[in-house]
């Protein structure tokens, strides 16, 4: 529909456009928490959008000052609700991906959460020597405990894997070249590749192989006197099938010793306990990479690990050194709040019986069906009465991040197909609950995985699917 000043080719009347000082003193302004000197900021920068609008004859509202006037105010309200609130904010994850990258991947340990709490509302030693009273060094906060739980020789901490990655081959094989398989140049979320990141590392990749076999030889032609280091990856988000061949870490091991190069290898995930023991295909730990020969080691903390944010380096101490020397190490380091998340979620490995008790991953990792089944009839039972088809069906979860990217973990999810509303307008209004429910449409029906629901959880889903209706 053409506007009707369009129609008759009249100017807009810019006259309706209320001054600044009439904005500030509506009686809704006040009471917005926001100091004076940000609400003219917001208010001009609003006057301004309705003027264009007037001005490209786009304003579709009642052409008088009152009226705009209060849109305008309704627009700075908005606005300003929009700056107050969190912007991070708690969701339960009904997606039944227990490593959801979107949704911040592993929830932390309680232990962790309360560790965070004591040395973030207070000072605490992150470089301080309490023995000596002199200034201390923050990798030594979680070194000792990750040496023992992996056997490394040394370790260091950085802010993520693929900064561990980066810093390994910046301080070990700076302006020399790397073979790498071509079956192993991973891309992981949001589009990082590993040719990237080795550039950016200050090295030439030589890509040796082919997509699907690599042979030891293709590495042995690679290796040349201007060679600083071998990189490995763990294909970790994906698994080359069928006609395949790839090089044993034996092998590499034994050539990189020949060549007196360092073999590093990225495993990604970061397992550093057996899964099999929570029925789970066998997975190797770090553990066993050390044992095993392998000069370096790089591995995420906040996947299968279970903890925040972080790039855990390990391997002999003699690389660890002249990685601790590379001053590219304070652009990467991790704050007080990784480390005491990190530093609490390594002792919980102390005690890996007690895992599934204490850390969440490990906790979703073993919920059996029949409770996860027991939850979703739980929550039916407590919204019988609403206009909604419900059933508890099978289905199954994935680790997620480029965990066991294979594994089809069995589950349970609660379908459900409103009556009288639309699926897309359920998932919404339920994204915009408080707090946040995240689950996924699949054949017209709305689903919650419960592997990824905890039983504290299921009253919050229940009251927010009850208020759909009662608001």
């Amino acid at each position: 529909m053409k506007h009707p000043d369009k129609e008759n080719g009249s100017k807009p009347d810019l006259s309706i456009i209320p001054p600044l000082q009439d904005i500030l003193n509506h009686s809704s302004i006040p009471a917005s928490g926001i100091d004076i000197k940000y609400i003219k900021i917001i208010a001009d920068r609003h006057i301004e959008k309705f003027r264009s609008l007037l001005l490209r004859q786009e304003y579709s509202g009642k052409p008088n000052r009152s009226f705009l006037l209060e849109e305008i105010v309704q627009s700075c309200l908005r606005e300003i609700k929009d700056l107050t609130g969190n912007h991070l904010n708690r969701v339960i994850n009904g997606t039944g991906i227990i490593l959801h990258t979107n949704l911040g991947r592993a929830p932390l340990a309680p232990a962790a959460s309360q560790h965070i709490a004591e040395v973030t509302e207070n000072y605490c030693n992150l470089e301080f020597d309490l023995e000596s009273g002199r200034r201390g060094e923050r990798n030594t906060v979680v070194e000792d405990i990750i040496c023992l739980i992996t056997g490394a020789g040394d370790a260091v901490v950085v802010n993520n894997n693929a900064a561990a990655v980066l810093l390994v081959l910046n301080s070990l094989c700076r302006r020399k070249e790397v073979p790498v398989s071509r079956g192993e140049l991973v891309e992981i979320g949001g589009s990082f590749r590993m040719p990237e990141v080795m550039k950016a590392g200050m090295v030439k990749m030589v890509e040796v192989g082919t997509t699907n076999k690599t042979h030891l030889k293709d590495y042995e032609d690679a290796l040349t006197a201007r060679t600083g280091g071998i990189l490995k990856v763990h294909t970790s988000n994906y698994r080359v099938m069928g006609f395949t061949a790839s090089v044993s870490l034996d092998d590499l091991v034994n050539l990189a010793g020949r060549h007196q190069v360092p073999l590093i290898y990225d495993m990604g995930s970061g397992v550093i306990e057996g899964i099999e023991q929570w029925g789970y295909p066998h997975e190797p730990v770090a553990r066993e990479y050390v044992e095993a020969g392998v000069d370096i080691i790089t591995f995420s903390a906040d996947k299968v690990l279970g903890g925040a944010q972080a790039g855990i380096i390990i391997g002999k101490e003699k690389f660890i050194r002249t990685i601790k020397n590379n001053h590219l190490l304070r652009a990467l380091r991790c704050d007080k709040l990784t480390y005491a998340a990190l530093d609490a979620t390594l002792r919980l490995y102390l005690d890996p019986g007690a895992l599934p008790e204490n850390l969440p991953v490990v906790a979703m990792m073993r919920i059996s069906i029949s409770e996860l089944r027991n939850r979703g009839n739980d929550m039916i039972n407590k919204l019988k009465g609403l206009p909604l088809r419900m059933e508890v069906k099978d289905t199954f979860s994935q680790m997620g991040s480029g965990a066991l990217p294979l594994e089809k973990i069995p589950s349970m999810a609660v379908e459900f197909m409103p009556i009288g509303m639309s699926v897309n307008n359920f998932s919404r209004k339920l994204r915009h609950a408080t707090p946040a429910i995240v689950g996924y449409i699949e054949r017209d029906t709305y689903l919650l995985n419960l592997r990824t629901i905890r039983a504290d959880e299921i009253p919050l889903i229940v009251e927010s699917i009850r208020k759909i209706w009662n608001s």
